[in-house]
């Protein structure tokens, strides 16, 4: 069998983006976010990943990863993948490292479907064409003005019928206002878009259970993390106790997390960029059906638009307001989730083309 085209050694950058606005979740308040992008170059195609991680883990790809993968035979994602795992066991995977090989993965699947000139979703294989999204923000330092808008934009502008907004804020401290920015978001969506809630692990476990039994009122359907994503026997608990579905996972870096996971949840989280790219993401998907659950995409939608097309049990992409801003800032090729999904179908591999110019203002590394 011919030998396919070889890796040259990754080239990789990092860039600061402020916000559009101050922001902060249930446990933790941010001003900028930080896009590490990895370009894997083989015979004369390029492919791109990114992981949204400190700016140190462009030197984990530069010093762990580049000596195991500069001159492997580009075609075999797999192979490198595996090469990568063992090179940061010293280093510890789980974390910046596991960010690191996450973008390089993501690369190296976009390389190998430009040099074979297909869409990533046709090279994976699909199981649907279009790809559900919900929106993703709604953070604990809007005011219900700020909030009203972006959920009118997504339900009522752009017609996705389902959004997501941040509560637990101040470690569970504000659980009255967390429920009264709750009845504002019904209000401003109306009773037929789905409502979901994210305390990123803010609430304590019976809190959490005294908390989503309040968000029933308001049809909430998804409680992301109520307690810590680290607390499975928490997360188990606050799951038998409601109604609504109790999800997590967007901190899993290895795939033995998943199979711990998947015992205290209804609905898997999966991020592309932080559990080790899409080699590991279609492995996690396929565990999570394996136990009757469905795989929910965190984050950076269009690193995951074309796997997520390929996975019969995916719920849907998760299209958060921050990664969605620097990723239509950054590349050309941004998908239009208009009417609740977005169709990975545009030119080959995941069908973007890096700004390179007009980001050059945001690097830092």
């Amino acid at each position: 069998m011919r030998d396919g085209p070889l890796l040259t050694a990754p080239a990789v950058s990092a860039y600061t983006v402020p916000a559009d606005a101050p922001e902060a979740d249930g446990t933790f308040a941010w001003d900028t976010t930080t896009l590490c992008l990895v370009e894997v170059t083989a015979a004369d195609a390029t492919g791109t990943g990114w992981t949204y991680a400190p700016a140190a883990a462009v030197e984990v790809v530069r010093e762990q990863l580049t000596p195991v993968l500069a001159g492997r035979d580009a075609l075999d994602v797999p192979a490198a993948h595996d090469a990568m795992v063992k090179a940061v066991r010293n280093a510890g995977r789980p974390g910046l490292a596991a960010c690191a090989v996450s973008a390089v993965d993501i690369a190296l699947w976009d390389l190998k479907a430009r040099l074979l000139g297909l869409p990533l979703a046709r090279l994976l294989g699909t199981a649907r064409d279009a790809v559900p999204v919900y929106g993703s923000g709604g953070f604990t330092t809007y005011h219900d003005t700020h909030l009203a808008a972006q959920l009118n934009g997504w339900v009522h502008g752009q017609r996705i019928p389902r959004v997501k907004i941040k509560v637990g804020e101040s470690w569970g401290r504000a659980a009255a206002r967390d429920l009264a920015r709750v009845r504002t978001a019904r209000q401003v969506i109306g009773g037929q878009a789905e409502l979901y809630v994210d305390a990123n692990g803010g609430y304590t476990r019976k809190q959490a259970v005294r908390v989503g039994r309040a968000f029933a009122e308001y049809g909430v359907g998804w409680f992301e993390e109520p307690v810590s994503s680290d607390d499975l026997t928490g997360l188990a608990l606050v799951r038998d106790a409601l109604v609504c579905d109790v999800t997590a996972g967007e901190y899993g870096y290895d795939l033995p997390y998943f199979a711990r996971l998947v015992r205290a949840v209804d609905c898997v989280q999966v991020d592309a960029t932080r559990c080790g790219g899409l080699t590991e993401w279609l492995r996690a998907a396929a565990l999570a059906q394996a136990h009757g659950l469905e795989v929910s995409a965190h984050g950076a939608p269009h690193a995951h638009a074309a796997a997520a097309a390929c996975v019969p049990n995916l719920r849907h992409v998760e299209w958060f307001h921050d990664h969605v801003r620097i990723e239509s800032m950054f590349f050309d090729g941004a998908l239009d989730p208009t009417g609740g999904e977005v169709r990975p179908d545009g030119g080959a591999g995941h069908g973007l083309t890096l700004r390179t110019l007009d980001v050059e203002e945001y690097r830092v590394a």
